[in-house]
């Protein structure tokens, strides 16, 4: 499969390295890294990145906070690894625009649909900071919608595993990997590869999803490059079973479920 446009998800988690909290330089620089790389090839990247590192809107509670602010409070940890992430890229000469979903005047654009996608044919990297800009919804589910809403040929979910397993690997050495799966035989399993919200946006739209390991340098560039790398979530569990873009401008499904918005 070959992609114009793609959305690539980060975990605010993996950007700590080996640290217990905060951003990892060496880290950060990789992922610059890559990203670079594949824009040199021509692809359109968008990135959606968490904030777990720094702060989840799901711990508030556990602090006795309001669930709505400490939502909030998860967006604006993302802003912060959404700003550490443009300057990684500006600092390789990556030419990056950072849109969010709230209006922080001072570091960054409120997010317009029309002006993210103009980002993107004039082959700047956007980032989506702030989720969605509301409480109950996760990152996860920020990068279904912005990915429908600007077009994207498929989500790249990068994480600390090579795909999507049986049984979590770092617990079952029996886990077995999925190569390639269908939306409904994930749901049928109970495999954790997203929220509901996030995972049903994908599915409503055609919108496949590849799970893979970004922590493995090289693997982001490689995979654009048609290697089979992770796990690739479509309709029939085909490589062939989705056709990007055209299956999705009949328009936005309906929202099923809402999770709180974590980083």
């Amino acid at each position: 499969m070959t992609y114009k446009r793609i959305l690539l998800k980060l975990s605010g988690e993996a950007l700590m390295g080996q640290q217990q909290y905060g951003i990892d330089a060496e880290r950060l620089m990789q992922y610059a890294t890559e990203i670079k790389a594949v824009v040199a090839t021509g692809v359109e990247v968008a990135v959606v990145i968490g904030g777990g590192n720094i702060y989840r809107g799901v711990q508030a509670e556990q602090f006795g906070l309001d669930r709505v602010q400490g939502d909030y409070m998860g967006m604006l940890a993302t802003v912060i690894n959404s700003m550490a992430l443009q300057s990684a890229l500006e600092k390789l000469e990556v030419p990056t625009r950072l849109l969010s979903g709230l209006t922080i005047q001072r570091v960054c654009e409120p997010y317009i649909r029309r002006r993210a996608m103009r980002h993107l044919e004039k082959g700047r990297v956007v980032i989506f900071g702030a989720g969605i800009g509301s409480p109950y919804f996760t990152t996860d589910s920020a990068a279904s919608l912005r990915a429908i809403e600007i077009e994207a040929d498929v989500v790249l979910k990068g994480t600390r595993v090579d795909g999507i397993y049986s049984a979590d690997p770092e617990k079952d050495p029996t886990a077995v990997r999925f190569p390639r799966i269908s939306f409904d035989e994930v749901m049928e399993k109970n495999l954790n590869v997203m929220d509901m919200t996030a995972f049903t946006l994908c599915k409503e739209n055609n919108l496949p999803i590849i799970v893979f390991d970004m922590n493995t340098p090289g693997n982001l560039e490689r995979l654009i490059a048609g290697e089979n790398l992770g796990t690739l979530v479509t309709m029939d569990g085909s490589t062939t079973g989705s056709t990007p873009s055209t299956a999705r401008l009949s328009g936005l499904q309906p929202l099923v479920g809402n999770q709180p918005e974590q980083a």
